[in-house]
Parts: C-alpha cells; structure tokens; sequence
C-alpha cells in the first residue's frame, strides 16, 4: 500500500496590498510505499514545508490530491497513525521530559500504565531516561532534538514526518538517530524526512525527492540517482606504467594515479575487454567499483540546472 499519494497537488499563497500570489506548490505528483525512509531535499523556500503541512492536515491544498494512509485528507482519523517532528519545535520550559511525553500522550488518547511504560521506553531509546525528571529549560539543543523524536513516537505511529531531526545534534546522536531510524523501518513503519543535511539523508534514505520553487524536480532511489551509468574505478596490486592502457572507442580512460584507474566504457562487455588487457600485462586487479556522485554534488546540479546555471 501507498502510504502517501499525491496527484497534481498546487498550493497558492494569496497576497494582499498588490503583491503577487506565492506558488508555493506547483503540480506535485509523489507516492511513498509503506516501510520506505524517504528524504525530500530542497532550498529554503522550496516548498518542503508547505507539503507536509498539507498532508498533516494543517493548511489546505488549492488543488490536486492527496492522501495518507490510504484516507483522504478530510478524514482526520488518520493522524491517529502519524508522528510529527517539527522544525525548531518548543515545550513549555516548566515542564520535565516526563510531564512533556506524557502531556503528548494524553493529547494521542493514551493514559495510565500503558502510557507511563511507554515513556520509559521512548526516554531509554533517546538517551533521555536519566533526564526524566529535569526540566526542559535546561536542555541542550541536541537533547530537545532527541525528545521531539519520543514525542513523535508517542502515539506509536505508522507514519512519522521528521522536519531536521538532527539539527544541533553531534556526530554520536546523529549515529544513534540514524540508527533509530533503521529500527523503526525495520517495524514496517515509513518516515518522512526533510533534512540540510544531505549526508545523512544518502545515509539512510530509500527514496528522495529534490524540490525547488513548488515544483518537484527530481524523484528516485539514491542509488539509481548518484551512479554514475558506465563509469568505474580499477584498484590494482601494482603501478601500472602508461603504455599498459589502451583506450579505444568503448574505453575512455579519465583518471590514471599509479595503482588506480577511472575509466568510462559504453558496455559491460567492454569493461571486461579492458581487465583483460591488464591481465595480460600480469595486472593483478583488487576491486571493481561502479563509481557515484554525492547526493550533495546532485543536489546542487539540479538546482543549478533548474535556475538556468546560477546559484545565488
């Protein structure tokens, strides 16, 4: 099952005093599978914002559709499955971690043991258990980061929308989100992630979606969208003098630094003809790697491409 669909989807920001209407969504086509970490990406501006807002129920569509878990967007029932982590959220600084999960809980329908077991449990998940009791005012940056996740999970949702879940965090709590959020996949549970940081979206994501200016501009598997078609890197055991490499109409050589070879063929087959020629030289090959981009280095390609080769 799609657990988010949308079709055409646009939203316009009207303006008053002869201002011209914002676009903030422009015919936005996207479905997300059950059980998939799925990142969208895109400048600030772009529109990332406005679209989960809009699958949350919280400001309205001006057209297309949508829906989630399988219910259409008027059905508010369904967001008794879902979990949201939004940007620079805030707590009421008197509260503690506990009494701020537990207010969450209660606002979700649950109470009592049930309820007080849960907290325990998300707290330990987090890192957060021996804070239980400490106020939030007191709180770093990194660890409000990581009790607006246990809030998200609160409700133990099947979806949960996560807008910088690592904002502030440092390199060991981003590990442990990450790895979080390898479990909660692991459950079948889909997420749905807006992050700057586009390491660790390629970390972890299954799917991504580059928007800009409203409108979806690129969508796919990570691998797919940074594998660089017919391009790879030869790691060998000794240096391979020049007059070794031969280069012909399926071969391209890009690179050659002593014991590595970037080289870009038209087929497989051709890839296969050029180890052959290595190994006919006594070439002893160590590894074969497909070669890729960075998800960053995309990203900024397609905007680029998108605003007519400038970047501002």
């Amino acid at each position: 099952m799609n657990v988010i669909e949308t079709s055409s989807l646009g939203k316009v920001y009207s303006s008053n005093f002869g201002k011209k209407n914002v676009n903030a969504l422009q015919e936005l086509s996207l479905t997300i599978e059950r059980g998939q970490i799925f990142g969208l990406l895109g400048p600030n501006g772009a529109g990332k914002t406005t679209l989960i807002k809009i699958l949350l129920g919280i400001t309205f569509q001006t057209s297309g559709t949508a829906t989630v878990l399988g219910s259409e967007l008027k059905n508010y029932h369904f967001k008794n499955k879902v979990g949201y982590l939004p940007e620079n959220h805030k707590y009421p600084s008197y509260l503690n971690a506990h009494q701020v999960l537990k207010l969450f809980g209660n606002l979700s329908g649950k109470g009592g043991a049930e309820l007080e077991k849960k907290i325990d449990e998300l707290l330990a998940l987090v890192n957060l258990l021996q804070w239980k009791k400490t106020k939030v005012k007191s709180f770093s940056k990194g660890m409000m980061q990581r009790l607006g996740l246990a809030q998200a999970l609160v409700n133990d949702p099947d979806l949960i929308f996560l807008d910088e879940p690592t904002d502030g965090v440092d390199p060991i709590g981003r590990k442990e989100i990450r790895d979080l959020l390898f479990n909660l996949k692991s459950q079948n549970k889909t997420i749905f992630l807006n992050s700057h940081l586009l390491s660790e979206v390629e970390l972890i994501s299954d799917r991504v979606g580059i928007l800009s200016k409203g409108r979806l501009l690129r969508e796919g598997n990570v691998k797919e969208l940074t594998e660089r078609k017919q391009e790879f890197e030869i790691l060998t055991e000794n240096f391979i003098d020049e007059i070794y490499l031969q280069q012909s109409d399926g071969i391209k050589i890009d690179k050659h630094e002593g014991e590595v070879i970037s080289v870009r063929v038209n087929s497989l087959p051709d890839l296969n003809s050029f180890i052959d020629q290595l190994r006919g030289k006594n070439i002893i090959i160590k590894s074969i790697r497909p070669l890729r981009t960075s998800l960053e280095d995309l990203f900024i390609s397609v905007i680029k491409e998108s605003e007519g080769g400038n970047l501002k």
